[in-house]
């Protein structure tokens, strides 16, 4: 499973959401992967830092754990990985399983469009 990240505006994510309803009503198979948008790349950028993608890596790579242990995995202080940690948590990168958290998706993919008509 994959977390597809996006430059899509609400009418575009709003287009694919009804699709993906039409298609449960009809019984069609839906693929399992997250499309996340975003307004644009600049936003898309500043949410996906490299401490955030480097603290999805190491949860891939190290699974399921506590923000503390993921925090002294990481060398990062603490109070910045849970800030890291909820911000991926609303955008659905990462999720809470009791005391844990663990990044559910094996890949990211990244569309950038580079005409502003294309988003």
């Amino acid at each position: 499973m994959k977390a597809i990240l996006e430059i899509a505006n609400d009418e575009k994510m709003h287009q694919r959401a009804l699709e993906v309803a039409r298609n449960l009503a009809a019984g069609k198979a839906q693929e399992a992967d997250l499309h996340i948008g975003f307004e644009s790349a600049a936003q898309l950028l500043a949410e996906l830092t490299p401490e955030r993608l480097r603290t999805l890596e190491t949860l891939r790579s190290t699974g399921a754990q506590s923000v503390y242990a993921l925090a002294k995995a990481l060398g990062r202080n603490y109070s910045n990985v849970h800030g890291d940690i909820a911000r991926m948590m609303a955008l659905g990168l990462v999720e809470r399983e009791g005391n844990t958290v663990r990044a559910p998706f094996d890949e990211l993919e990244i569309h950038v469009p580079l005409l502003a008509q294309a988003a």
